[in-house]
C-alpha cells in the first residue's frame, strides 16, 4: 500500500514509519524537519492511504503560542483533507479533545475532530510513552528520578509507543471511522506511581488547564482484536536498572 506518512521524524511518526516498511508498504513520509511543511508543502499523489501525525503538541506550549497550534493542527489538516478528499485519511488526535475549552492544545485537536471528510478517524491517543519521548515528559523523568512535583489529582492512561503503533496497524486494515481512544482503559494515579518508585516530589493541584483524569474506552480497538501488551510498572523498571 501507497501510504502517506505526515510527521515521520516525530515520537510517535518515527515508529509509525519503521513498523510500516517492515510490513512491505510503501512509505511517503513528510514532515517539517525534512523541509515538508503541512501548511506550505506540495502533496504527492498516487496515495492509497494518509497517516497524519503531524502538529504540535504541548498543553503548555499551547498556552504561549496559541495560533501556532490553530494554524499547524487545524488549517494544516484542513489542506490534507481536502487534498486527500476522497482518500482514507487516519490521524492523530488526542484525549484533550474531550474538554477543548480547557487549553489551545485541546482545542485545536477538537478542531480536527470537526473537518469534514467523509472517510477519516482521528485516534484519540492516551499518555503515550516509549523509547525517543521528550525528555520533559512524566515517564522519562520518573526513570531518571528528576521530578520537580506532581499534582496530586491527577490520573493518566499511560500508553506505549509500540501499542500505539500496533493500534494504528489495526485501524489501517479495517473500516473504521468518526474517533476512536487509544490507551490502554487503565486509570494510574501519578501520586502511586512516584510512591512505589520511592520518587520524592513536591504535591501540587493542577490547575484549570488540564483534564484531570484521561482514561481511554478502548472497547472498539479490543472488539477488534487489538490489546495493550505493555506494563508500564515493568517498563519504568526495566529503563530504571538501565539508567
Amino acid at each position: 500500500m501507497n501510504i502517506l506518512l505526515t510527521g515521520h521524524k516525530g515520537f510517535i511518526g518515527n515508529s509509525v514509519y519503521t513498523y510500516l516498511q517492515s510490513k512491505g508498504h510503501t512509505i511517503i513520509p513528510i514532515d517539517k524537519l525534512t523541509g515538508h511543511d503541512i501548511l506550505s508543502c506540495d502533496f504527492p499523489h498516487n496515495i492509497e492511504t494518509v497517516i497524519h501525525l503531524a502538529g504540535l503538541s504541548s498543553v503548555r506550549d499551547s498556552l504561549n503560542n496559541p495560533s501556532d497550534y490553530w494554524k499547524t493542527n487545524v488549517i494544516g489538516s484542513q489542506r490534507i483533507f481536502d487534498f486527500y478528499k476522497r482518500k482514507r485519511v487516519i490521524y492523530a488526535s488526542s484525549s484533550t479533545a474531550y474538554e477543548p475549552w480547557r487549553n489551545p492544545y485541546a482545542m485545536s485537536k477538537y478542531g480536527m475532530e470537526q473537518l469534514e471528510h467523509p472517510n477519516s478517524l482521528g485516534l484519540r491517543f492516551t499518555t503515550v510513552y516509549g523509547a525517543n519521548a521528550r525528555k520533559n515528559m512524566l515517564i522519562p523523568k520518573i526513570i531518571k528520578n528528576d521530578i520537580q512535583y506532581l499534582n496530586v489529582n491527577h490520573t493518566r492512561d499511560f500508553v506505549y509507543v509500540d501499542d500505539v503503533v500496533s493500534a494504528i496497524d489495526v485501524v489501517l486494515n479495517n473500516d473504521v471511522r468518526g474517533v476512536i481512544d487509544v490507551g490502554t482503559g487503565i486509570d494510574n494515579k501519578l501520586v502511586d506511581i512516584a510512591e512505589y518508585f520511592k520518587i520524592d516530589y513536591e504535591p501540587r493541584m493542577a490547575d484549570e488547564t488540564e483534564r484531570l483524569h484521561n482514561t481511554a474506552d478502548i472497547s472498539i480497538l479490543n472488539n477488534l482484536g487489538w490489546h495493550a501488551k505493555m506494563n508500564l510498572y515493568n517498563y519504568i523498571e526495566e529503563n530504571k536498572n538501565v539508567n
